[in-house]
């Protein structure tokens, strides 16, 4: 028999929409992919219905190149055959493709742009936490900018250049101002400021493996 999981940890991931495919051609699907829905399966049982699983069910070769949080929301590239996975992989690899997200964090930012550079490491005593660590990190830099601000709240552009777990999580963290509702990070206001973590991949772009045509898919930030 399963353990029964604590509360705060059952998932439940949302049904509806239950896949929500923006572009697909004959080497590649592009997904919206919703907030609170892991990207691939976990060991559990109880964790294998995801936006891989999902995918499958349409499009049975489907194959995850890269990742999104399960409380994070927005745009999702998979592969169908081995030869795009490899061409779309490496750019993400070489840092060849472009991305930015919006998110919403507890407090007002002072300035109206910077840079954090803070090497991320697991936190091991409170896996799947991440922390910043000198000794033991590995390098990790998000470039933000601010786009509004409204109460005591701050909308920011956040675009990374390297892609570390949790990273613009903690990054926004060591500034003092956390994302709002991040389960993981923030606390009293900041936490119940929000229903789900207020972080969205708003936009996508590579290069196509067959055409070699720049593609950017952009899928507004719904909060």
């Amino acid at each position: 028999m399963t353990p029964e999981l604590p509360n705060q940890y059952i998932y439940t991931p949302p049904m509806e929409p239950y896949l929500t495919v923006i572009h697909e051609d004959e080497d590649i699907i592009v997904l919206d992919k919703p907030s609170g829905l892991l990207s691939v399966p976990g060991k559990p049982e109880e964790l294998k219905d995801c936006l891989e699983s999902r995918a499958r069910e349409r499009y049975p070769t489907a194959s995850t190149i890269h990742r999104l949080d399960k409380d994070t929301s927005g745009v999702v590239v998979m592969a169908l055959n081995k030869w795009a996975h490899g061409r779309i992989g490496i750019q993400f690899e070489k840092r060849q493709t472009e991305k930015f997200y919006e998110a919403r964090l507890w407090g007002l930012l002072e300035e109206d742009r910077g840079r954090v550079d803070l090497p991320l490491a697991t936190d091991w005593e409170r896996k799947p936490r991440q922390r910043v660590d000198f000794e033991r990190g590995r390098p990790s830099q998000t470039d933000w900018e601010v786009l509004s601000r409204d109460g005591n709240t701050t909308r920011v552009k956040l675009m990374p250049i390297t892609g570390r777990t949790h990273q613009l999580r903690v990054h926004m963290l060591s500034l003092g101002h956390p994302i709002l509702g991040d389960p993981f990070y923030a606390e009293g206001e900041a936490l119940a400021a929000a229903d789900r973590l207020q972080l969205h991949a708003e936009m996508l772009g590579f290069t196509h493996p067959r055409s070699g045509q720049w593609m950017e898919f952009l899928i507004p930030c719904p909060f």
